[in-house]
């Protein structure tokens, strides 16, 4: 399996943050928030017993693609990073191979409204674009998911679609999804002195909507 993850020394560390490559030992502390439906009511999957959390946690090709997020020591999140390739016509399909990634969060509402998850999502396109040469990241949302829109916004990925009731929610219900990306050369790296406490927001749930593994939430 290849795993572009391994070009990068780990942990990475921010202003007040630790990112790290999951284990399967940290199935427990991420069940902790993944549990609750304000956690989960947006992601992709809710699994109903931990039994079931850790068979899908485990996976391999779910693994390989999982960061936790750590505060003093203590998992308060996890990330998602999944290196793929981009569309090309045949000719030039092997030039678009492994060159953009998209992104997932997931955060424990008990820290929520502290600015973690837009620090560690800022480190995460960070790593994106610096470490790994990636020249595109994307991500998505149910509409109805403001929080996890405006992250994205706020981290500066631009909407390239909203698309009518294309995603069928758990609940039943068909509803409208939000796509988003942001390209190397419009990223901008905020200056050191910029990196500091985010301003607090309400608490409010972020996710993704509906492909892949893990999703996240701040």
């Amino acid at each position: 399996m290849d795993d572009p993850l391994l070009a990068v020394s780990w942990p990475r560390r921010t202003a007040r943050l630790s990112i790290r490559r999951a284990t399967p030992t940290d199935v427990d502390a991420t069940w902790a928030f993944r549990q609750l439906e304000e956690v989960n009511r947006w992601l992709t999957r809710a699994p109903s017993s931990v039994e079931e959390y850790r068979d899908a946690f485990v996976d391999p090709d779910r693994l390989v693609a999982t960061l936790v997020v750590e505060l003093d020591g203590l998992v308060i999140g996890d990330l998602m990073l999944r290196v793929e390739d981009a569309w090309g016509q045949a000719e030039v399909a092997d030039r678009a191979a492994g060159v953009q990634a998209e992104i997932g969060w997931a955060l424990h509402p008990d820290h929520v409204g502290h600015g973690y998850a837009t620090e560690a999502v800022r480190e995460l396109i960070r790593l994106c674009f610096e470490d790994l040469g990636l020249r595109r990241v994307t991500g998505s949302c149910f509409a109805a998911n403001q929080a996890s829109r405006r992250l994205m916004e706020r981290v500066g990925m631009r909407r390239e679609a909203h698309t009518i009731r294309d995603s069928l929610h758990r609940s039943g219900e068909w509803l409208d999804g939000m796509d988003y990306a942001l390209l190397r050369e419009e990223w901008a790296p905020l200056p050191p002195r910029s990196r500091g406490p985010g301003r607090r927001r309400r608490p409010a749930d972020v996710g993704r909507r509906g492909v892949g593994d893990p999703e996240l939430t701040d």
